[in-house]
């Protein structure tokens, strides 16, 4: 079988409580506020702890009387199921049922791996999990055994329950004190062949989708703490702008406001309610100094790009060549959740609790922020409503810190939509020059260069400061990028020749962040579109075009499953047409397949979506299907509809009325995802499929309308 982490690297904690614990020791146990999920357990002494470990996940396990099983998740859950694919791990490992796992979050540590992004959460946790939950069955089996007097090879654990051969049983919560004295189990503790999965692998709803519904789900926005008030901020109209003068008197008088404070972002009104915040940050008389940007709209920008592109260099003698050149625009995450943090900064400590992908990294820049050393701040993870990497910034919640310590109370604040959508982080604006030079019938050279916008780092203020690390990067200076490398094309996932690639970027002073898919979102995306055209000029069928030049049998394979149950081909009505594109990333592989009704061009409507995927073992087939169904949506949104315009220094979309995200209406009215067998251990999904969405949208478009879209969005 194949193995996560060498048994050598991986030893876990096993702590000698009044329960069994199988666990790392938290380095930050907190307070949990009211309305918050439970989150760490009681520190440990250090006589409890009977095996010392490395594994840098940190998983905690906590098997309780009351026969639930506890898993302190060190991710946070943003919508994207990391909670129930981990829950179907442990209770794999256990035979337990999933009804009898809990994951609350674990709160920010001191060591450890706590980061959630680059599509690794699943990926990173599949060893480690089932490692954590096949030691903590093995100390429970031999509980069992010493107190039945029988050999535990004979026992079976079903149920959240081990099972004697003659009958009789015993919860694990019953078996839980005595199994936390157990240093040497009388059974193995390897986890399971994948051959006798029974939980990995079964679609499976998510545990926490009841309470989503119902509105039991605990998000920042729900949170009570003690003496906390609801904020919000006056912001200048353009980015970056700062305030020249400030007039709070009326502001001040108005009944429910207890402080108003100016911060590096803006003005700050701390009130009785969000109503009456909102009420007196619109009485405030601000004088705006304009932000850096001021002389900038989205002309001036495209121009900067395209001019930072660097050049191709001369293709290969003799061959023919298929170029073009793209536009993509800066685009939103918008989380459906809007930004909310809570803060509670004292003189000699500071407590906060927010949705957060890098939330020791966070506890330290807002250690940093008020002054504070990092061991005197707690920082809770709290479930996030979306995120699509906007939770790896920050940004609200230093400002939370900054206006609690200057307004001497807990705080409350929310960033409404506007201040997201229009000071928030997006995906940078990028233009790209491909070039496919072919002779004889094939490519025999690729090379894609592009210039994207990227961060001035001359703010200082928490917007500079709210931006993620992952691990092994160095300090953050600007957007987040993974280390897998910035140009796909050098995967090679084609056999084109040589493919080469560079980069350029024009640095403005706004605010950006990894969005999904980072730059494979727009990398893939013009590659796809260009892989389509080559086929054309060769007058070649785009799906066998790419069955011929695709170097990797799984990539074909997931290509060949969408062709087959897209019925590639079939004849359509004017104005529509199919698309494809195919994707390769984090040990995945994806394929798309797209039919769009364009017989109106302007108002196009994608109408039907079958997607393949091959992630390795995948965990919760129900979940890699919902991750499809949304790429698929994000693809439609960003080449079709949804992106920000630049005037003047400001973005001009507030709302999800004018940020054109795809709604109901403009949604396939198909869509099927098919997620390939495999037993490898799994990959990562929850990007994965962006950018063959993205392509295969464009791809249909171009041969419904006869055109060569090169803007993206294409209603901008």
């Amino acid at each position: 079988m194949a193995r996560q982490l060498s048994r050598r690297k991986f030893v876990v904690y096993s702590l000698a409580a009044s329960t069994l614990t199988v666990a790392a020791p938290l380095g930050c146990d907190a307070t949990t506020a009211e309305g918050a999920e439970v989150a760490d357990s009681a520190p440990r002494r250090p006589s409890d702890v009977l095996v010392t470990g490395t594994d840098e996940e940190m998983l905690v396990l906590e098997v309780t009387k009351a026969n639930k099983v506890v898993v302190r998740l060190p991710r946070v859950e943003v919508g994207q199921g990391v909670t129930t694919a981990v829950a179907m791990m442990i209770a794999e490992e256990l035979d337990a049922r999933l009804a009898d796992v809990d994951i609350p979050l674990a709160d920010a540590r001191t060591k450890g791996n706590q980061f959630t992004g680059g599509s690794s959460s699943v990926s990173s946790l599949y060893g480690p999990a089932r490692e954590l939950a096949a030691l903590a069955r093995a100390k429970l089996v031999t509980a069992a055994a010493r107190r039945w007097r029988l050999p535990a090879r004979t026992l079976k654990t079903r149920n959240t329950k081990v099972v004697a051969p003659d009958g009789r049983s015993a919860t694990f919560g019953s078996l839980t004190a005595s199994a936390a004295r157990i240093t040497r189990p009388a059974v193995s503790s390897r986890p399971k062949p994948a051959s006798k999965h029974r939980v990995i692998g079964k679609a499976t709803t998510r545990i926490d989708a009841r309470d989503i519904v119902t509105g039991k789900a605990v998000y920042a926005g729900d949170l009570t703490v003690a003496g906390a008030k609801p904020t919000v901020v006056a912001r200048p109209p353009t980015l970056g702008g700062k305030a020249v003068s400030v007039d709070s008197r009326a502001a001040r008088a108005m009944p429910g406001v207890h402080a108003v404070v100016e911060i590096a972002g803006g003005v700050a009104v701390v009130a009785d309610s969000f109503h009456h915040a909102f009420k007196a940050r619109d009485a405030l008389r601000i004088t705006w100094a304009p932000g850096p940007l001021a002389p900038l709209s989205d002309a001036a920008i495209r121009s900067r790009l395209r001019a930072a592109v660097p050049r191709l260099g001369t293709p290969p003698r003799g061959s023919t060549q298929t170029e073009a050149e793209f536009e993509f625009a800066f685009v939103s995450h918008a989380p459906m959740e809007v930004l909310t943090a809570v803060a509670d900064v004292r003189a000699t400590r500071a407590e906060i609790w927010f949705s957060s992908q890098t939330p020791m990294y966070a506890r330290d820049s807002i250690a940093s922020a008020v002054g504070l050393p990092e061991s005197k701040v707690k920082v809770h993870v709290v479930r996030g409503g979306g995120s699509f990497g906007r939770r790896l910034n920050h940004d609200a919640a230093i400002e939370a810190a900054l206006i609690s310590k200057a307004a001497r109370r807990p705080v409350k604040l929310m960033w409404s939509r506007a201040d997201d959508l229009q000071h928030g982080r997006m995906r940078p604006a990028s233009h790209h020059r491909i070039r496919a030079s072919h002779a004889r019938g094939r490519v025999v050279a690729f090379t894609h260069a592009m210039a994207s916008v990227t961060e001035a780092f001359e703010a200082r203020g928490p917007s500079a400061r709210g931006t993620a690390q992952g691990p092994g990067q160095g300090p953050a200076q600007g957007r987040v990028t993974r280390a897998a490398g910035p140009l796909p094309s050098d995967s090679g996932l084609y056999n084109f020749g040589r493919v080469s690639g560079d980069s350029g970027s024009v640095e403005l002073a706004m605010p950006l962040g990894a969005w999904r898919s980072v730059d494979s979102g727009t990398m893939r995306t013009a590659e796809e579109i260009v892989v389509d055209e080559v086929a054309r000029s060769l007058g070649k069928d785009p799906v066998a075009f790419r069955r011929t030049t695709l170097r990797n049998k799984a990539v074909k394979a997931v290509l060949d499953k969408v062709a087959d149950a897209g019925d590639w081909g079939r004849t359509l009505p004017a104005g529509h047409a199919q698309g494809v594109a195919v994707h390769e990333e984090y040990g995945s592989r994806v394929a798309c397949l797209v039919e769009i009704d364009a017989a109106d061009p302007k108002n196009p409507r994608v109408t039907k979506v079958v997607m393949a995927a091959d992630v390795g073992t995948a965990v919760n087939p129900r979940g890699l299907e919902a991750q499809l169904m949304g790429a698929a949506i994000d693809g439609i949104s960003t080449v079709l509809r949804a992106g920000l315009h630049i005037d003047r220094g400001a973005v001009r979309e507030s709302s999800y009325a004018d940020f054109a995200y795809a709604r109901q209406r403009h949604a396939p009215l198909r869509f099927e995802a098919h997620i390939m067998p495999s037993r490898r251990d799994p990959g990562g999904a929850g990007e994965l499929g962006v950018p063959a969405a993205a392509g295969a949208v464009a791809n249909a478009y171009a041969r419904a309308t006869g055109t060569r879209p090169r803007r993206f969005p294409l209603n901008f």
